[in-house]
């Protein structure tokens, strides 16, 4: 069970209301923390201790006076939310103690990884397997961030709604203040300012936390998709300067063959020309050769490129 109270209403007139009040709360509650105030405009007192007794209830008295039996239900009504709603509110206390320790751990781990992100960046020593390795502990953190985030949120969710409810039904019993006594509102805001407050501080770091790692974690993917760009650039530049030494080395190549060819061509020609001296050819074989050697050349050139150009056409 999250609360459970033994509620007595009595319905008395003013001055027995003064008498009973006295009587019964020496009797049922614990004088030393004793809270008690005027409500439902006036026509009502309220006592409690706020306390679990020995028989593992708390315990709140009612001196209705002039009241009819529906106003005094729904006053009853409002008691008892106040004391359910306050001990489920309290129970994000006790997660965000809990979490606390997490979070200085993880804000700390991630200190470290920011400055390891600025230092390996300002010294110009950031290599891609340095930011890989960055950017695995970055993922590891934003995932134990995010898990605790996830186990905590509801609970702390709840607990400001529950709080927000008890402020509700505070407002909602009308109270005013008995003299020597403090009120349920200032009991709940002296006890449960410090629990909220916690809760609420909890919460927001857990959110500044998550963002600030989101944040670090799209800075240092930008850092690592930048040098990987970095490198296809240098990739590229290599490769195109590799292929214009291929289109070199394919051009003097093709200088050579056509040498070489023409070479061919012009012995061959030079033969023919030393045979045709004896069926008077008026030129020596080595001048037909000389003759020959620039149309050769030519033709050779020019077939080569011509099959240059239907190989590229397939292509």
């Amino acid at each position: 069970n999250v609360s459970s109270a033994h509620l007595w209403v009595m319905k008395q007139n003013g001055f027995q209301i003064k008498q009973q009040s006295d009587a019964w709360c020496k009797t049922l509650l614990n004088e030393d923390t004793l809270v008690g105030s005027n409500v439902a405009g006036g026509f009502a007192q309220v006592f409690t201790d706020f306390a679990i007794h020995a028989d593992g209830h708390s315990r709140v008295l009612v001196f209705a006076g002039d009241m009819s039996q529906r106003r005094i239900g729904r006053l009853v009504l409002r008691l008892i939310e106040i004391e359910t709603y306050r001990m489920l509110a309290l129970l994000g206390l006790p997660v965000a103690r809990q979490s606390a320790h997490a979070l200085m751990q993880q804000e700390t781990d991630l200190v470290d990884l920011a400055q390891a992100i600025r230092s390996s960046g300002s010294a110009g020593s950031a290599d891609q397997l340095d930011d890989a390795k960055l950017l695995d502990r970055l993922t590891l953190l934003a995932g134990q961030v995010e898990s605790q985030y996830a186990a905590t949120h509801s609970r702390f969710s709840a607990s400001t709604a529950y709080f927000k409810l008890v402020d509700d039904r505070i407002k909602e019993i009308d109270e005013s203040r008995l003299p020597g006594l403090q009120t349920i509102r200032e009991f709940m805001d002296r006890r449960l300012t410090p629990a909220r407050s916690t809760c609420e501080w909890a919460a927001k770091r857990q959110d500044a936390l998550s963002t600030r790692v989101s944040r670090i974690s799209n800075l240092l993917s930008t850092r690592v998709e930048i040098e990987q760009q970095q490198n296809s650039q240098a990739l590229l530049s290599t490769m195109n300067s590799r292929q214009d030494l291929q289109l070199k080395l394919q051009s003097t190549v093709e200088g050579l063959s056509v040498a070489a060819i023409t070479y061919y061509i012009v012995g061959l020609i030079g033969y023919v020309a030393k045979g045709a001296q004896k069926m008077n050819w008026p030129l020596s074989s080595e001048m037909t050769s000389a003759i020959a050697v620039p149309f050769v050349a030519l033709v050779v050139w020019w077939s080569l490129k011509r099959v240059h150009r239907k190989i590229k056409g397939h292509g």
